[in-house]
Formats: structure tokens, C-alpha cells, sequence
């Protein structure tokens, strides 16, 4: 089974900030750590799940879209051959090619029909005919939402597992677990796509922390005016 990183990544920061989201509204009302582990669990698979098949609908149906046109495409060439002609000249022509070089680029292009039509995909409609697996991009964000999305919870179970009662340790623990946690998906999706991993980890900090900082405002925030 082929993963898809991309997915991964993001599945692995929705699922950390989700769950940071509950942790920090379940401590704001101080409810017990038991409480927090259960609803942590919950998100964990309810919204992971539902993620996942979000993702799975998405990429068939992007699929399905780059078929269509390209079954559009195929008509339009079969059927009207000298217009989808002039269309790849113009194309060209707008790119700085003139007289004989700009008709042997046509001519070459317009030889090989899959060329022509990967061509008029590509440059006329902005579309590239990579599919995806929908299955492997789904189980790619389940994966990374459920890992990644597990990590704020850990001082809390480790917490209850050696009998200490104090969410506000647990929660400062969570805290630096789940920024390191970015920290770690950016510097590893850095060494996928070959940037400055230290850079892409940085960058990455930034925008899970801010999202984390927003879920524990609001969490917080909500707990205050309701209790």
C-alpha cells in the first residue's frame, strides 16, 4: 500500500489540534482526567474516521472530474481536430513561439494523440492526471490523525496510570507535547518534499501552535462563560 505524506501531514495536525481542543475545554472545567481520556478517544476515532472518509469522497471525486475532461478532450480532438489544433498554436504562441518553431512545436505535439491531450490538460485547463488512491489517501489521514492526535492525551493516561490526579501538570505536559509533535511533522514533511527541514519544522510550530492557541481560548473561553 502506497502512502500519501500529504495526507498524513494533514490529517496528523487536524488530528493533534482537534484533540488539544478537548483537552484544553475538558481542563478549563475541570472535570476529571478519566473524562478527558474518554472524550479524547472519542474525537480520535468519530472525527478521524469522519476525516478519513472525506478524504476518500474527495479524491474519487477529483478523479472523476480529471476523467471527465479528459474524455472531454478526446471528443473535441476526434471531432474537431483543426480548432484543438489552433488552441495548441495560440497556447505556444502566447509562450514566445513564432513561425517555423512555433509549427514544428504543433506539429510535434499534435502527432502523438496522448501528448496532445496530457498538453491541452495541462496548459489549457490546469489539470494533471495523477490520481489518487482514495483508499491509500484515506487510511493516510486516519493514520496520521489517530498518531499524531493521540500524543496530546499521553500525560494524561501516564498520569492515571501511576495514580497522580492533577490535570494541570498532565495539561502542561500535553502542551509541550503537542508543539513538539508539530515541530516533528514539519521537519519530516521538510525531508519529504527536500526543504530546510529545521525551516519547514519551524513553520509548521507556528501554525499548529496558533491553532492550538485558538482551540485553548475558545475551549477555555466557553467553559468559563458556561460554569
Amino acid at each position: 500500500m502506497k502512502w500519501h505524506f500529504d495526507d498524513f501531514i494533514y490529517g496528523s495536525i487536524d488530528g493533534a489540534v482537534t484533540t488539544f481542543a478537548i483537552v484544553a475545554g475538558v481542563v478549563g472545567a475541570s472535570l476529571s482526567p478519566g473524562i478527558i481520556i474518554i472524550l479524547g478517544f472519542a474525537n480520535l476515532f468519530a472525527d478521524g474516521f469522519s476525516m478519513a472518509a472525506a478524504n476518500y469522497q474527495a479524491a474519487k471525486a477529483r478523479n472523476e472530474f480529471v476523467q471527465m475532461k479528459r474524455r472531454q478532450e478526446e471528443w473535441e480532438i476526434d471531432n474537431l481536430e483543426e480548432q484543438e489544433r489552433d488552441e495548441i498554436r495560440e497556447i505556444y504562441r502566447e509562450k514566445g513561439f513564432k513561425d517555423e518553431l512555433l509549427e514544428d512545436v504543433v506539429r510535434i505535439i499534435t502527432s502523438r494523440r496522448k501528448v496532445w491531450i496530457d498538453t491541452m490538460m495541462k496548459e489549457e485547463l490546469g489539470l494533471i492526471d495523477d490520481e489518487k488512491n482514495p483508499l491509500e489517501s484515506s487510511v493516510s489521514t486516519f493514520v496520521g490523525f489517530n498518531l499524531i492526535g493521540l500524543i496530546p492525551l499521553l500525560p494524561f493516561m501516564i498520569f492515571l496510570m501511576m495514580g497522580i490526579e492533577s490535570n494541570s501538570d498532565a495539561f502542561i505536559y500535553s502542551t509541550i507535547f503537542v508543539l513538539a509533535a508539530f515541530f516533528l511533522v514539519g521537519m519530516f514533511k521538510g525531508k519529504i518534499v527536500r526543504h530546510s527541514m529545521l525551516r519547514s519544522g519551524i513553520i509548521t510550530l507556528i501554525i499548529g501552535g496558533l491553532a492550538a492557541g485558538v482551540a485553548y481560548i475558545v475551549g477555555y473561553g466557553l467553559n468559563f462563560l458556561i460554569s
